[in-house]
């Protein structure tokens, strides 16, 4: 079949194509309706059908692959190695749903899963699905201050942590951290369930912590049956960085999240039942949760959940797994990739990947020198993709498992099926011709697996991505892009305050307001600036209200890292005594991140005072 009549059908008649790919689940209780979009922007997709993403990952594969390897956990951090089938799966999964149960938890309700890469973080996301609770994983990186302002949003019933993380031999106490949030957050959860990895020692709060070990212990040979769910109950909270400061929550439902995720693994992917797929993100990213944790399993793949770096033990750790696991599908990163690029070939090449069919990579643009190499040392297809936290899976891409068609260095590929991708001309809110720069947007509805809502605000969701367009509604990616006249688009980067720092989603607002809580700064702008290897990096200019203080770009980091985490910490900050503003204030942000990365800061007849560039110009030599 040809993609281009597949994705015909699938924007010309979506609720017939989304009728036939709803068959790649199992539902308890057949929809009435495939889509209902009489609430633009809002689209509830296969209404009144129930599902479970727990059932369709986990149970319906147990007669068939009950003893296949379902979900392999490796820590290189903690030299241990586990593999579990769908069936060991399937009671391990029982367990914690007892757990839960045993401690309060209901249908509906929010479980904060703050955890390591390790398998009792996989249990505690699908045990929540079984049973039908909303979880919200939070990147285990991340500080206090954080995760605090996402208990308060999500006002948990139970937090699911570990004593601690590891990263280069290093342990990463995690508790020290969720004591000081849940101490600052407004909202107290009544249980913490704690894994003790003996990484590091636990002070345990009398009446509120749980030992994992001994609750586990008196639930070992625990039942517990499926919740079935309407496909429009909410499944998770995946919280993203938003230009006000404040995360939005990414709410998603249950039965369009496993449709898009059993088609994109078959259409996109081209995953089989039975091989085994390796993505390298965190379960604490949009990547983790679709392609870590359910997309493989809806697929009836083995998993792999991977704690370490790329590079250690050795650079060639990926491909001795890869060689061991007989990995057929790999999906990572672009900075990943260049990391590898630059250590000793003999570690790329003393494993055996034969079994590897492509590798798939995405989080942010993917430059022609790293695709030619990776693509150069496995001799597989390297298929990049573009998505956000928002979607849940690719919008533009290549779909091999439907044609073999070509990519192009530098493009993420084409629209994928059910997506009404448009650019859109900034100014004239035009449509954009062939090779003609514009914002990237998907006419309404969004197809199945997007986000439904800003948990709790709707408001927030309409006014932040929506615009009226003639008759239509547009969803904006705040991404720029060209498209050629093949149909193949090209991203050029945010149009918001929102930078990509290895995949990581940031925003500027959030690491101004860091960095002003210093004693002694004023004002701060912050920037996303090009980077080789990690694709942006921070970079900080800030004004001190007393220049004699002694304060140094040490002091003003650390309090980055102690209320965001480290993954926010700016790659440079830099002391001036004015910022670039126009005559009414506003912040010329791209005038900084043009002059930062070498190029003309552009039409800057608005400054109110040209001398503030030149203090920029000054502060980089």
């Amino acid at each position: 079949m040809k993609y281009a009549d597949f994705y015909q059908r699938s924007v010309v008649t979506p609720e017939d194509f989304w009728r036939d790919e709803a068959a790649l689940i199992d539902w308890n209780t057949p929809f009435s309706q495939v889509l209902d979009y009489s609430r633009p922007p809002f689209a509830r997709w296969f209404v009144g059908g129930k599902t479970n993403l727990c059932h369709n990952a986990v149970d319906r594969w147990c007669a068939t692959q009950g003893d296949k390897p379902a979900l392999i956990a490796i820590s290189t951090e903690t030299n241990t190695e586990r593999s579990y089938s769908f069936s060991e799966l399937h009671v391990e999964v029982q367990r914690w749903a007892a757990m839960m149960q045993a401690l309060g938890v209901r249908k509906g309700d929010r479980v904060l899963i703050y955890m390591p890469m390790i398998a009792e973080a996989a249990f505690a996301m699908l045990a929540c699905a079984r049973i039908g609770a909303v979880h919200s994983v939070v990147f285990g990186g991340f500080a206090a201050n954080s995760l605090a302002s996402r208990i308060d949003d999500a006002k948990p019933a139970l937090i699911v942590s570990a004593d601690a993380g590891s990263r280069n031999g290093k342990p990463i106490p995690y508790k020290p951290l969720l004591d000081e949030a849940i101490s600052l957050a407004s909202s107290k959860p009544a249980r913490v369930l704690l894994v003790d990895r003996g990484l590091a020692p636990m002070r345990r709060v009398e009446g509120r912590d749980v030992d994992y070990a001994a609750l586990n212990a008196a639930h070992l040979a625990a039942q517990v049956p499926v919740t079935w769910l309407e496909s429009n109950e909410p499944s998770y909270i995946l919280y993203t960085s938003g230009t006000t400061g404040k995360p939005k929550g990414v709410q998603r439902d249950v039965g369009g999240y496993a449709v898009a995720l059993a088609a994109s693994m078959k259409h996109n992917f081209c995953g089989k039942a039975g091989e085994t797929f390796f993505a390298t993100s965190d379960i604490g990213w949009v990547v983790g949760h679709s392609y870590i944790v359910y997309g493989p399993l809806i697929a009836g793949m083995a998993t792999i959940m991977y704690e370490g770096l790329p590079i250690c033990p050795d650079p060639g750790i990926w491909w001795s797994i890869v060689e061991k696991y007989r990995v057929t599908r790999m999906f990572s990163a672009p900075t990943a990739i260049r990391v590898l690029r630059k250590q000793q070939p003999e570690y790329m090449r003393k494993h055996d990947k034969s079994s590897l069919k492509a590798l798939y990579l995405a989080g942010e643009p993917l430059d022609e020198t790293t695709s030619s190499w990776i693509a150069s040392e496995l001799g597989v297809p390297i298929i990049d993709n573009y998505w956000q936290t928002e979607t849940g899976w690719p919008i533009l891409s290549i779909a091999k498992g439907i044609e073999d068609a070509p990519t192009k260095l530098g493009s993420p590929g084409v629209a994928m099926y059910g997506y009404k991708v448009k650019l859109i001309n900034e100014t004239t809110g035009d449509a954009c011709a062939a090779n003609e720069k514009g914002v990237v947007m998907i006419e309404g509805p969004l197809p199945p697996g997007c986000m439904q809502t800003v948990y709790g605000d709707d408001a927030r969701f309409v006014d932040t991505y929506w615009t009226r367009n003639g008759d239509s509604v547009l969803y904006s990616t705040f991404d720029w892009g060209v498209r050629d006249a093949d149909g193949y688009y090209f991203i050029l980067g945010r149009t918001d305050d929102v930078i990509n720092v290895a995949g990581h989603r940031l925003g500027t607002r959030e690491i101004e307001e860091s960095i002003t809580s210093h004693p002694n700064v004023s004002e701060v702008a912050v920037v996303g600036v090009e980077d080789k290897l990690k694709g942006q990096v921070a970079v900080a200019f800030a004004i001190l209200k007393d220049a004699n203080a002694g304060t140094l770009e040490q002091d003003v980091m650390a309090v980055v890292d102690r209320q965001l985490g480290a993954v926010a910490r700016p790659a440079r900050v830099y002391f001036v005594t004015q910022l670039p503003k126009t005559r009414s204030g506003k912040l010329l942000r791209r005038s900084i991140q043009a002059i930062c990365e070498g190029r003309s800061p552009g039409d800057v007849t608005t400054i109110e005072d040209p001398a503030s560039l030149q203090q920029i110009q000054r502060a980089l030599l």
